[in-house]
């Protein structure tokens, strides 16, 4: 029997510090930065992901995901922090990641923000737009984008009507490998609050329904989450991580990631999850649970 294949899942990062000039907050930039002034930048410790980068560098992971807000307010110099960090994670192509609602903060030039990230979701037909697809092992990574800049006040997602339909062809042409989507909104509505919704969750599922996957992976929620999805065939797990970087003042919200471990026999998947949590008496990550799910790929 082949060993199982690694994923870790790691998301909302918010790992940046941002700098903005006044020109900067002349836009929705402006309430961001007053929220991670007052409250986000206490929650979100670069002590905490330095733990967690030691502990995951001690597992036995093949392929780290990103499930999107590696920013704050996505400015193009926390592109550039973000960058310096991913290259110190892994190589690009061990590492896969999508932008969520932060890195999308306001609408930006891609060359000055997205563009540097492209060598860590570039398909492996050497597109770079969204969906982009990754075949990894016996996986086939598929990253949408669900994060177009939003009015203030709201962190609302859209998948939109082109991906969609280019989801669902490559969700059909990528049967043959174990196919984990990677959103960072969650496409189930009771997930989120009202202003924090995929607004076009419905389409998403009935993509996901026609043509199934085995995984579909997010966050933006901060809270571990394990929902299902119909599928063609059975149920979809899908599943949410807190974020990789809190210390977690509220409860639940402590930082946490996955690994999976996927293995095949016959037509049937077995993915293993393991939980790991960040433990502030001990700074560092530690085994918190494992269990199995079992699905169609």
């Amino acid at each position: 029997m082949k060993p199982a294949y690694c994923l870790a899942h790691l998301s909302d990062l918010h790992l940046t510090q941002p700098h903005p000039h006044l020109q900067d907050l002349a836009s929705k930039r402006l309430l961001g930065y007053l929220s991670w002034q007052l409250k986000r930048r206490h929650e979100h410790r670069s002590s905490v992901l330095a733990a967690l980068t030691r502990d995951l560098a001690a597992q036995p992971v093949d392929h780290v995901v990103l499930t999107g807000d590696l920013t704050q307010i996505g400015l193009p110099d926390e592109f550039r922090q973000v960058r310096d960090w991913l290259e110190t994670l892994g190589r690009p192509e061990n590492v896969t990641l999508i932008p969520g609602n932060h890195d999308r903060y306001v609408s930006t030039a891609d060359k000055h923000t997205m563009a540097l990230w492209r060598p860590y979701y570039q398909s492996d037909d050497g597109g770079h737009h969204f969906p982009c697809v990754r075949e990894r092992g016996p996986t086939a990574l598929i990253g949408v984008d669900s994060a177009p800049p939003t009015a203030p006040f709201l962190a609302t997602g859209s998948v939109g009507a082109r991906q969609c339909r280019e989801l669902a062809e490559v969700l059909q042409s990528e049967r043959k490998h174990f196919r984990v989507v990677l959103i960072h909104h969650p496409p189930h509505p009771e997930a989120v609050k009202f202003r924090k919704r995929l607004v076009d969750a419905t389409r998403v599922s009935e993509v996901l329904y026609r043509h199934g996957c085995g995984l579909v992976l997010h966050g933006h929620s901060h809270q571990w989450q394990l929902h299902w999805l119909s599928g063609p065939y059975a149920p979809i797990p899908t599943l949410g991580v807190p974020s990789a970087s809190a210390l977690g003042h509220k409860q639940g919200y402590r930082a946490r990631y996955h690994c999976y471990r996927i293995s095949r026999t016959g037509d049937r998947w077995r993915v293993g999850v393991e939980i790991r949590g960040f433990r502030p008496d001990q700074d560092k990550f530690v085994h918190e649970g494992r269990f199995e799910l079992e699905t169609r790929g």
